[in-house]
């Protein structure tokens, strides 16, 4: 006896070729879009941001342990001033402003 089953009307068969055209459709309209150059360029440009805020905060994480190192340098862990650091710098930076300003002066001269 033969099986039966795999037995279909020609309206199966016509019905089932509409349904995989209407997938095949919906596939290449997707496809389409995915190739699209502005859907290229707007992936592309989302990547970028992504990359660059990724950098960026690992450059303030970076930046931000460094002050932290460098305040901790000049504060103890109460907040007061470590004076014993703090004014020798001080002495530095007046010193390095009045050979700036003595330079300039000396150039206008």
């Amino acid at each position: 006896m033969a099986d039966t089953s795999d037995i279909r009307t020609p309206a199966q068969i016509e019905a089932d070729i509409k349904r995989r055209r209407e997938l095949l459709a919906e596939t290449l309209d997707e496809i389409g879009v995915r190739v699209h150059p502005k859907t290229i360029v707007g992936d592309a440009k989302a990547k970028v941001v992504s990359n660059v805020d990724h950098v960026l905060g690992r450059a303030y994480v970076s930046v931000n342990r460094a002050v932290t190192e460098v305040k901790a340098q000049f504060v103890d862990e109460e907040g007061a001033p470590r004076l014993e650091r703090v004014v020798p710098v001080a002495l530095v930076a007046v010193g390095l402003v009045g050979l700036l300003a003595l330079g300039a002066r000396r150039r206008r001269a």
